[in-house]
């Protein structure tokens, strides 16, 4: 069963919370200015590796949509190094923020959603490239690991 909301959803919902906690119940403040402005690290290395990922995708004809059966088993590029290179993007991005707001409360969020990605997309995802691909697949996760 596709979850009614897909991945970038849970993002937005989550970037959305941990602004939330930030400014409602910031606890304590790790890092401020300029210090705080490592998180542009992180944050832009995650949109780089999503745009990569998803410009791979396109390349080679196959869907980035999740649950839409896939027309080929990628991985050259940053598919060798992640079998879920979207999912880690993502991830960055909410360290990236969390460090450049500063405050511990936002991280609460990054291991609810790591949680939720897993559970609702990865392992779903997973089971169907091993019924389409069978042998590459299994190759391929024995290979490369799920995160890094």
């Amino acid at each position: 069963m596709t979850p009614p909301l897909l991945p970038p959803a849970y993002l937005f919902a989550s970037l959305s919370a941990m602004v939330l906690l930030h400014f409602m119940v910031p606890v304590y403040q790790l890092t401020s200015q300029p210090w705080n402005a490592v998180g542009l690290i992180p944050m832009i290395t995650g949109i780089v590796l999503n745009l990569a990922a998803d410009a791979a995708l396109k390349r080679h004809g196959t869907t980035v949509k999740p649950f839409e059966p896939s027309t080929a088993l990628i991985t050259s590029g940053v598919y060798k190094y992640s079998r879920n290179p979207m999912y880690l993007g993502m991830i960055l991005i909410l360290i990236g923020v969390a460090l450049l707001m500063g405050s511990l409360t936002p991280y609460s969020i990054i291991p609810v959603f790591i949680i939720v990605i897993d559970k609702a997309f990865i392992r779903p995802e997973e089971d169907m490239l091993d019924r389409q691909f069978g042998r590459e697949w299994t190759e391929y996760r024995d290979k490369v690991r799920r995160w890094l």
